[in-house]
């Protein structure tokens, strides 16, 4: 490579293109963190209890079924007009979700609210490296920025929650997201290049381009591994799996002999990387969720403090995710991934060691939220590391598929959180509850940060084959 195109690649994209793109990448944190502030509202409306969970899981599940789905499509038909397409399905879904008669109703406007979202992220990708291609410039920067949307929507999204549901009841949730699309698709289609026009194809031509078939057994049976996911968390549905196996195996045997297969099982098979990122990236918010959601249990069932001084002791958690990231893609642009996984692992292995061994309830507030400074610090360089670690290993002509596939393990992550949550505590969160979610904490810290110092020998073999 010359010395102009390396500096090129250092230089990055402008940020106009990753900012009009993060902008629609922030919906899926943004409601899936909102609505828990929302629940008891909802709740009082409709007259249900725990049935409100299923508005957090819903979500959770379309967003980790359509993700590669519109990560697919965007690769096939083009990654702007998917990116549209999920946003205008968000307007519609916010606009009407506020008439909805029953709970049921409401849960089936938050699926169609993550098959929405769940556009935006693969989608975006695709754009971000068609743009980087062509302009023969680095993705690391706007990767970066997709990160620092995702980290602080999440983190501002309960306190959002909090103002809008105090201020103009549970269904301003779903109408705040009516600007946000608005301006989202006008700043897309105002910077970011159009698609090349689409290949004229008939309809059966187009459903083998797509395989229908392998997607829609891939709905299938991701839906069934993350019902049986989420039921592990109170009366396990054993049975699912007698489901799920069939359905796995068989989509694994259609995709091995489709011409044009929805996922590429073979370029799983052959890039280990690739593959070794998805379960490492499944792991990594496997940690993530547990502390998001099983530290603030605790600190309100065990240390009995007040909601609003909870979310002040939780803060960094979500927040210094947000901060890490301008170390991480300046790291990045010289080093590659490896090191951002080898810091965030070790911190959060260091993070979760301290649960498992220096609090309890008469812990001091201060060293909490130094606690939480040490578990906020692995999200940042963690999910950019992660990120890259596709970018790199995903084929050029495949990158919103793998997208796709990468907030999927997500997903799953978060559903083996709910699990081991609910497995760790057994009940009302203790002291030896949170003791044992920090020791799980740190046990997947400690694997991760072996898988990352390792790496450098996987790049080196890769690199003389």
């Amino acid at each position: 490579m010359t010395q102009a195109a390396t500096t090129d690649q250092r230089r990055g994209l402008p940020i106009r293109f990753s900012a009009a793109v993060g902008l629609g990448t922030l919906l899926q944190p943004l409601n899936s963190s909102m609505i828990a502030v929302a629940l008891v509202q909802i709740g009082a409306a409709f007259h249900a209890g725990t049935q409100t969970q299923w508005l957090v899981s819903a979500l959770y599940l379309a967003t980790a079924v359509s993700a590669p789905t519109a990560g697919r499509l965007a690769d096939l038909f083009g990654a702007r007009r998917v990116f549209l397409a999920g946003l205008a399905l968000v307007f519609a879904v916010s606009l009407l979700a506020r008439f909805a008669p029953t709970l049921g109703w409401l849960v089936a406007a938050r699926i169609l609210l993550g098959i929405g979202t769940g556009a935006q992220f693969p989608s975006g990708v695709a754009m971000i490296r068609r743009i980087a291609d062509r302009r023969k410039a680095s993705a690391v920067g706007a990767l970066g920025i997709l990160s620092i949307f995702a980290q602080t929507s999440a983190a501002l999204g309960p306190s959002l929650g909090g103002f809008l549901v105090g201020g103009f009841g549970w269904q301003s949730i779903f109408f705040v997201n009516v600007p946000m699309t608005i301006a989202a698709a006008l700043c897309v289609l105002r910077l970011v290049p159009a698609d090349p026009p689409l290949e004229r194809r008939g309809w059966r031509q187009v459903m083998r381009v797509v395989d229908l078939p392998g997607l829609l057994v891939f709905s299938a049976g991701m839906t069934t591994v993350m019902l049986l996911l989420l039921s592990l968390a109170d009366r396990p549905e054993w049975w699912l799996v007698a489901v799920a196996l069939p359905l796995l195996a068989g989509f694994v045997w259609w995709e091995l002999r489709a011409a044009s297969p929805f996922v590429d099982v073979r370029l799983l098979v052959r890039s280990r990387a690739l593959s070794l990122t998805y379960a490492r990236t499944m792991l990594t918010y496997t940690a993530f969720y547990a502390i998001f959601y099983g530290v603030p249990g605790w600190l309100e069932q065990a240390r009995h403090l007040p909601p609003d001084l909870v979310g002040l002791v939780v803060l960094p958690i979500a927040a210094l995710g947000a901060l890490t990231i301008v170390a991480a893609t300046r790291l990045a642009r010289w080093r590659g991934p490896r090191p951002l996984l080898a810091i965030g692992s070790l911190a959060l292995a260091i993070g979760g060691a301290a649960l498992a061994l220096a609090v309890h309830s008469a812990t001091p507030l201060v060293v909490l939220f130094l606690i939480s400074a040490v578990l906020g610090l692995p999200n940042g360089f963690n999910s950019l590391g992660n990120q890259l670690s596709v970018y790199s290993a995903a084929p050029a002509d495949a990158t919103g598929a793998a997208a796709g596939l990468f907030r999927t393990s997500q997903y799953v992550g978060a559903n083996f959180a709910a699990a081991a949550i609910a497995l760790v505590f057994a009940g009302p969160a203790t002291d030896g509850g949170l003791h044992r979610l920090g020791a799980l904490v740190a046990v997947i810290g400690a694997l991760l940060l072996v898988d990352a110092l390792l790496m450098g020998n996987r790049l080196r073999a890769q690199n003389a084959t």
